[in-house]
């Protein structure tokens, strides 16, 4: 991979990201329930993004099932255990590694067919994520919650879902198919969503246009 620009080389994100999984026992490369969740449903045809994917096993699941997947990630270090991974697994022609921080990140108009991200929390960057999914398209969201922080008293308010989020913020084309809370011991609560895009409604015939 190549090094980092100068934005991103002493970005504080990366440095931390970097650490835990370099010093870390090392990646599982396991899917998260949610991608094995919107990979089943199946999502239409198309490419897969995969947001904060870091050596994401969901990244892999999707390159294996025959999609197209970006996986994009502030950790040069997690990225560098996919590309490893993905080449073992003869997967790598499939995925495209973007060290990028997220919130600079801007999809090339509405054309993943699944855009995924579990274990990042943003407003801005859910939003934008929102563009990125093509009409009938999926997108899969979990994050902490608030209530995480009463076990984890050290975990940022901005990284945990408000009231109601994230499904309150889904604009109106968005159709939730799941949602549910996952409790997960000392770690904190994190909540999931998976919603489909709706395709535009076809505009309907007027008078005197229908056929005879």
């Amino acid at each position: 991979m190549r090094e980092p620009g100068e934005k991103l080389a002493g970005h504080p994100d990366r440095l931390r990201w970097n650490t835990r999984y370099s010093e870390g026992p090392g990646a599982s490369f396991s899917p998260h329930p949610l991608a094995v969740l919107a990979l089943s449903v199946p999502p239409p045809d198309g490419p897969v993004a995969d947001l904060a994917s870091g050596p994401s096993g969901a990244a892999l699941l999707a390159a294996g099932g025959g999609r197209s997947v970006t996986a994009v990630d502030i950790s040069d270090v997690a990225l560098g255990l996919l590309d490893a991974e993905a080449r073992r697994r003869g997967l790598r022609d499939r995925i495209t590694l973007v060290h990028a921080d997220l919130r600079e990140w801007r999809p090339a108009g509405a054309r993943y067919a699944l855009v995924l991200a579990t274990g990042y929390w943003d407003r801005a960057v859910f939003v934008t994520a929102m563009t990125a999914v093509t009409p009938g398209g999926l997108l899969g969201w979990e994050a902490f919650t608030a209530e995480a922080r009463h076990s984890r008293p050290g975990l940022c308010a901005e990284w945990c879902l408000g009231e109601g989020e994230p499904t309150s913020l889904l604009h109106a084309d968005f159709a939730v198919l799941d949602t549910h809370d996952v409790r997960n011991g000392g770690r904190g609560t994190k909540r999931a969503v998976l919603a489909r895009r709706r395709p535009p409604r076809r505009a309907q015939p007027g008078p005197g246009t229908g056929r005879r």
